[in-house]
């Protein structure tokens, strides 16, 4: 873990030379608020990680890893405004903290800079890296319009969810992975199944994410729990719930979330864990947790890393998916 504290620090050092330091405030200060507000930094740290694993210096890897790191948070950005979520990490929203104008140019100007962050690369490495945003962008998106779309309908079934969180989330982890192998001149077998296996994880991720809203604890998740359940979203728990339930809890379900007039939310909350626990929903959960572990260890051991590489990230991917937050 020490490891994995220094290149963060690494990390930030040099996005704070990158793009913190310009003029005009009001497009660049919400920028800097956007990036400081990082959280864990798991996407860049794939990317230098990924070059590391396959024999690059860090130092080669750190502008593929500005980009990615830049581009997810402009997702972020935009996403807010989209939502009109008032926080963001604990902290005001940027539209909140300036405004709607503001925080569109200062998110279409991340996106710029993301790309511009790759043009250090020659020529045959900057085409592929290029490629790759341009496809997980595109990507992205879809996965984003999916998820909007899902709140107005109730028939989302548990592929399609699988497919929007794969698109919205997951991918960019493969990206991620991809960039600091590319980056490193990995072979293009080794390239494919690096991103197999974070797109994997990804999903696994995403869904505990799922689990960890409603089964969670409230002390380490740093999120309330049943956040989902309040929000009516249509999480891999609620879709399989309305899968697994018999017609009258179906409807029961049903009139749960589309009623925005319950008496408590506590009440509400309760009402919704019981008929997850009643159909098993959390052990289901888990179950398919496992599965796309599982199956992102199986693509990592298909790549041609050494054993000792490939167990650091078997590793990486235990202490990513026995978390608590």
């Amino acid at each position: 873990m020490n490891e994995l504290a220094d290149l963060k620090s690494v990390f930030e050092l040099y996005l704070d030379k990158q793009v913190y330091h310009k003029e005009p405030r009001n497009l660049y200060a919400p920028i800097k608020y956007t990036l400081e507000n990082g959280g864990k930094r798991i996407r860049p740290l794939l990317v230098l990680l990924s070059a590391q694993s396959f024999g690059q210096s860090i130092d080669k890897a750190l502008p593929a890893a500005a980009a990615i790191e830049i581009f997810h948070n402009f997702t972020l950005l935009h996403d807010d405004i989209m939502d009109a979520a008032p926080l963001r990490r604990g902290k005001p929203t940027v539209h909140q903290k300036w405004d709607e104008n503001i925080a569109i140019l200062s998110g279409d100007t991340m996106l710029v800079l993301a790309y511009k962050m790759l043009e250090v690369y020659d020529a045959a490495i900057y085409k592929q890296l290029n490629v790759l945003l341009n496809q997980t962008a595109v990507e992205v998106c879809e996965g984003q319009q999916m998820d909007m779309d899902f709140e107005t309908r109730q028939d989302v079934s548990i592929q399609e969810y699988i497919e929007m969180i794969k698109l919205k989330t997951a991918v960019l982890l493969g990206a991620a992975l991809k960039f600091g192998g590319i980056v490193a001149g990995a072979p293009e077998a080794d390239l494919n199944k690096i991103s197999d296996f974070g797109i994997k994880l990804g999903l696994a991720f995403q869904i505990q994410d799922d689990y960890l809203d409603t089964f969670g604890d409230s002390q380490t998740f740093g999120k309330r729990i049943g956040g989902d359940i309040l929000d009516r979203k249509k999480t891999f728990l609620y879709i399989t719930a309305l899968q697994k339930a018999s017609k009258e809890d179906r409807e029961i379900l049903l009139h749960l979330y589309q009623s925005h007039n319950i008496a408590g939310e506590k009440d509400f909350v309760e009402k919704v864990v019981q008929l997850f626990k009643k159909y098993q929903v959390d052990k289901l959960t888990k179950a398919k947790i496992n599965y796309y572990t599982e199956e992102a260890l199986t693509a990592l051991s298909q790549t041609g890393l050494s054993e000792k590489q490939k167990q650091f990230w078997k590793t990486f991917a235990y202490n990513l998916m026995h978390r608590n937050s």
